[in-house]
């Protein structure tokens, strides 16, 4: 009963809207959880092609829907006094009332000796990176030297401070910066880290997986290749170094098979554990590296004929198939990457071509019927290393990765005001940056949104 086709169509009516550059809006949108409708949903609903059948064709509900939202654009669904349209143009949720367009009426720059307020002003964007970047202020000194500069040569300053400060402890070291955005994708549990700082049960290094994101994010290298690397990273201390490794006494995933940090022991000792459908997994690496959750009901893009419930869990119930439709699919190139094994530990977190078969046959009758081919934003993928690169070439990769340093560095998700400053950042990052987060950052130091006091 689900429509996949949903957002894509409200795209197509709302090209400009927030929700639809280079995304698309989750169920959450007209939905409480489908197919309960929030209060948005409920009022097109009734808009939607009135008087016909229950359940609409895909085809009926696709050609039906624009009209319906044209329908309802001048009222308001949540009552907080904005119509529809307004939210949808600004970016905030005509279903949630608690969600409003602000507006400031302008900036009123009043009487300031120290910087240009409202407009966006060297001398505050070099007092932040230098917190942002070194972690520690500048001098009064430096500050008036940094004053005294012409403009050209600020941003020149501004520039090199950058690039001497992403080269300290501070941003690259361990539990620096950057270790700091890589952990809610590697979800560390100190019980149960093998090497150093080991814990109780050392069951796998993620200090690997720190290692790779970090250096996937420094100098002039490629972003994407935390999801793609067919190789590890070995960090030095004293000062701080990455490294490129072949192999790593910790690791064990074939060269073939690697798909960077989504095939790293930790991730699939932690992840995927004993689980026969990696379902977690697969919901971990698209959440934590291309920003959708499919629990909040993001990044929904159902498959004809799924979910088939290969394990027997019920997902085909009609509560769980709208989620499982996608999520199922997207799962099924993990297939073969062993988890954490009870009978031999020489054969966890590997690569296994007929796991199924040999571990967990008993699971179900079907269960050895599950295709390492699945699909990636609706697009067929053949295995878990295409899917890899499927993820890491689309829009969705590099909104994720601007959006971790706009969290960092400016403290928030984009607002409606930002948005058109972020949609600039991530497409040059993809386009011109070709995904160097380096080259990235100094866009993003030249944004109003870090730079306007």
């Amino acid at each position: 009963m689900a429509k996949p086709p949903a957002a894509s169509v409200f795209c197509t009516t709302y090209p400009s809207a927030p929700a639809c550059t280079g995304q698309q809006p989750a169920c959450t949108y007209c939905h409480v959880a489908p197919p309960q409708r929030n209060a948005f949903g409920a009022g097109l609903e009734s808009q939607l092609a009135p008087g016909a059948p229950r359940p609409l064709s895909d085809a009926d509900f696709t050609y039906a829907l624009p009209t319906a939202l044209r329908a309802v654009e001048g009222t308001d669904a949540d009552g907080d006094g904005v119509s529809n349209l307004v939210e949808i143009q600004r970016g905030t949720l005509p279903a949630d009332a608690n969600s409003v367009p602000v507006e400031t009426g302008g900036c009123a720059a009043g009487t300031n000796p120290q910087y240009d307020v409202c407009r966006y002003d060297a001398r505050f964007a070099y007092r932040r990176v230098l917190l942002d970047f070194c972690g520690q202020s500048p001098t009064y000194a430096q500050l008036k030297a940094f004053a005294a500069l012409s403009a050209n040569d600020q941003r020149a300053r501004l520039d090199a401070e950058l690039d001497r400060c992403t080269a300290s402890e501070f941003w690259l070291g361990k539990n620096g910066q950057l270790w700091k955005l890589a952990h809610p994708k590697i979800r560390p549990v100190g019980s149960l880290k093998a090497g150093e700082d080991k814990g109780a049960i050392p069951l796998a290094d993620y200090y690997d997986d720190y290692a790779l994101f970090a250096y996937s994010q420094l100098d002039d290298h490629d972003a994407r290749e935390v999801m793609t690397a067919k190789y590890f990273v070995r960090r030095e201390t004293n000062p701080t170094r990455y490294s490129i490794a072949t192999s790593l006494p910790t690791q064990f995933v074939d060269e073939a098979h690697r798909a960077g940090n989504i095939t790293s022991s930790w991730s699939l000792i932690y992840f995927v554990m004993f689980t026969a459908l990696p379902r977690n997994a697969a919901s971990q690496a698209y959440r934590s590296y291309l920003g959708l959750d499919i629990a909040k009901q993001e990044g929904l893009y159902s498959i004809a004929n799924e979910p088939r419930d290969y394990d027997a869990k019920g997902v085909t119930a009609p509560a769980c198939a709208a989620c499982h439709a996608t999520l199922d699919p997207l799962s099924y190139p993990f297939r073969n990457y062993q988890g954490l094994s009870l009978t031999a530990r020489s054969t966890s977190a590997r690569y296994i071509p007929n796991r199924l078969e040999t571990y967990f046959s008993d699971v179900a009758t079907t269960i050895t019927q599950t295709p390492e081919a699945g699909y990636l934003f609706g697009q067929p993928v053949a295995n878990l290393v295409e899917w890899a690169q499927v993820g890491a070439n689309s829009d969705a990769f590099a909104i994720a990765t601007v959006t971790d340093y706009w969290k960092l560095l400016i403290g928030h998700a984009p607002t409606p005001e930002e948005h058109a400053e972020f949609v600039s950042t991530w497409q040059r990052f993809k386009g011109t940056h070709q995904y160097r987060v380096q080259r990235m950052l100094h866009d993003l130091i030249r944004t109003e949104a870090y730079g306007a006091p």
